[in-house]
C-alpha cells in the first residue's frame, strides 16, 4: 500500500467533501501520521471512510468526523483545550498542533497508557494525558477556550459547559442512536 497515496485519497475523497475546506486543517492531516495512532492489527483501515477499533471496545472516529470536528472548533495557537475520550490519542495529537496547551482525559487505562505512547513517539509535547473519568471534565484547570468530546453522549454535561471561557467552544456528538448529530456550542456570556 502506498501510504502517502491512501493519505492524500482520505484527504480529497472524504474529508474535502464533507466541507472541511480550512487549510490548516488539511494541511494538518496530511503531516500528523494517522496509521501511528491506529492499533498494529488494523493499521490497513487507518484511511478508510469507517470507524477503526481500538482495544476496550473503543474505536476512532471516521477521518470526516475527526477532520470537521477540528475546523468547527477553530484553535488558535494560544488557546488551552479539553478533550475528553483520548482514545489512540491521534485527535489530542492535531489538537496539540493547533492549540498551545491541550488536556485529555481517558477513563480506560490501557488506552490512556497506548495514547501516551503514541504522543510521545509522535513528538507531541504539550498534550497532558489523565486517567481519569472525563463526565465531569477537569474544573481545577478550568476555564477552558475549547472542549472536545471525542465520542458521542446523550447529552452534553451542564458542568462541562460551565468550564468554558466566554467566548469559549465545545463540540460533541450529541442523541442517541440511531439519531445523532455533531453539535458547537459557544458561550456567549458568564
Amino acid at each position: 500500500m502506498n501510504i502517502e497515496q491512501a493519505r492524500f485519497n482520505m484527504i480529497e475523497q472524504q474529508i474535502r467533501p464533507w466541507d472541511v475546506l480550512d487549510p490548516g486543517v488539511l494541511s494538518l492531516l496530511a503531516m500528523v501520521k494517522r496509521e501511528d495512532f491506529v492499533p498494529a492489527a488494523y493499521r490497513a483501515m487507518a484511511f478508510i471512510d469507517m470507524q477503526v477499533p481500538l482495544p476496550a471496545g473503543q474505536c476512532m472516529l471516521e477521518p470526516k468526523v475527526e477532520a470537521r470536528l477540528l475546523q468547527e472548533l477553530a484553535i488558535h495557537k494560544h488557546e488551552n483545550v479539553l478533550e475528553i475520550g483520548t482514545g489512540s490519542g491521534f485527535m489530542a495529537a492535531l489538537l496539540g498542533h493547533k492549540a498551545q496547551q491541550v488536556t485529555t482525559i481517558e477513563i480506560n487505562a490501557e488506552l490512556a497508557a497506548l495514547a501516551s505512547v503514541n504522543l510521545e513517539r509522535a513528538g507531541v509535547m504539550n498534550v497532558t494525558v489523565h486517567h481519569a473519568d472525563g463526565a465531569p471534565g477537569l474544573p481545577s484547570e478550568a476555564p477552558f477556550d475549547a472542549i472536545l468530546l471525542s465520542g458521542s453522549v446523550a447529552d452534553v454535561p451542564p458542568g462541562l459547559l460551565a468550564q468554558l471561557k466566554v467566548g469559549g467552544r465545545l463540540a460533541a456528538i450529541v442523541g442517541q442512536q440511531p439519531m445523532m448529530r455533531a453539535m458547537l456550542f459557544t458561550r456567549s456570556s458568564e
